[in-house]
C-alpha cells in the first residue's frame, strides 16, 4: 500500500486531501507542522509527502530543505494562488512537482499518481549500467550519482531529468520533450518548473553552474549533454 504524508495546519486541507487520496486507495498519515513532519518521515517512511507552504513553526520551504538533507522521498508543495515565488523556491528547495490552493480532487489525485510513477520509473531506470561524463557518474542499478566520487542528492524528478540527458548524449533536448518525458504531457507548456530543475541540477553536478559542462544549453533549440570534449 502507497503512504502518503500530508503536512498543513489547515485542518479544512487536512481532511479534503485524506478523504479523496483514501478514496483512491492510498494509506494517509498526516502532520501538522513541519517540525512534526520532520520526525514523522524517518519513523514511517512515506511513498510521497505533501508539503503546505504557509505553516507555523517551520514554514514548508525550510521543511523541504531539511528532508532533503537526508530523503529524496518524493514532494509535492501546496501553494498559494498566484504566488509565484513560493513555486519557484519550492522547486528550489529540492520539490518535485507543486499544486495550487484552491485544488480540485482530480487534480490532486493526477498529480500524486503522476509524480509516484516518474519515482517508481527512476528507481527502475537501467538496472545493470553506468553512465560517466568527466567527474559525473551515474550507477542506474542503485540509482545512484557522484560527482568526484562524491554523492550527490537528487529528488525524483531531479534524478529522472539527468537521465534523459544521459540516454541522448549529444543530442540537442527541446524544453517540450524534456516537459514530457519527466513530467507528462500535461506539463509540455510549463517552462518555469524545467527552468528551475535545470539551474538546481547545474547547482549540484557542475563545478562552475555559470559555465556548465554536463548539461549546455542551446539558444533557442533546448539543451544537450555535450560529448567529452565538445563542450
Amino acid at each position: 500500500m502507497t503512504l502518503i504524508l500530508t503536512v498543513d495546519d489547515e485542518p479544512l486541507y487536512q481532511r479534503l486531501v485524506q478523504a479523496n487520496l483514501a478514496a483512491e486507495g492510498f494509506d494517509v498519515v498526516t502532520a501538522g507542522n513541519g517540525e512534526q513532519a520532520l520526525e514523522m518521515i524517518p519513523a514511517v517512511s512515506p511513498d510521497l509527502v505533501l508539503l503546505d507552504v504557509l505553516m507555523p513553526r517551520l514554514d514548508g520551504i525550510t521543511t523541504c530543505e531539511r528532508i532533503r538533507a537526508f530523503s529524496m522521498v518524493p514532494i509535492i508543495m501546496l501553494t498559494a494562488r498566484g504566488d509565484e515565488q513560493d513555486r519557484v523556491n519550492g522547486l528550489n528547495a529540492g520539490a518535485d512537482d507543486y499544486i495550487v490552493k484552491p485544488f480540485s480532487a482530480p487534480e490532486l489525485v493526477a498529480r500524486v499518481k503522476a509524480v509516484l510513477r516518474r519515482a517508481q520509473k527512476s528507481e527502475s531506470t537501467d538496472s545493470s549500467q553506468f553512465f560517466q561524463h568527466y567527474n559525473l557518474k551515474i550507477d542506474f542499478a542503485k540509482a545512484e550519482v557522484t560527482r568526484d566520487d562524491k554523492p550527490v542528492y537528487l529528488s525524483a524528478t531531479e534524478y529522472r531529468l539527468l537521465i534523459q540527458f544521459a540516454h541522448n548524449i549529444g543530442s540537442v533536448l527541446s524544453p517540450e520533450a524534456l516537459l514530457i518525458a519527466v513530467w507528462g504531457e500535461q506539463y509540455k507548456e510549463d517552462k518555469e518548473i524545467l527552468w528551475v530543475s535545470i539551474a538546481r541540477l547545474r547547482q549540484k553536478l557542475e563545478d562552475n553552474p555559470h559555465s556548465p559542462k554536463h548539461i549546455v544549453t542551446k539558444a533557442g533549440l533546448g539543451y544537450i549533454l555535450p560529448p567529452e570534449g565538445k563542450v
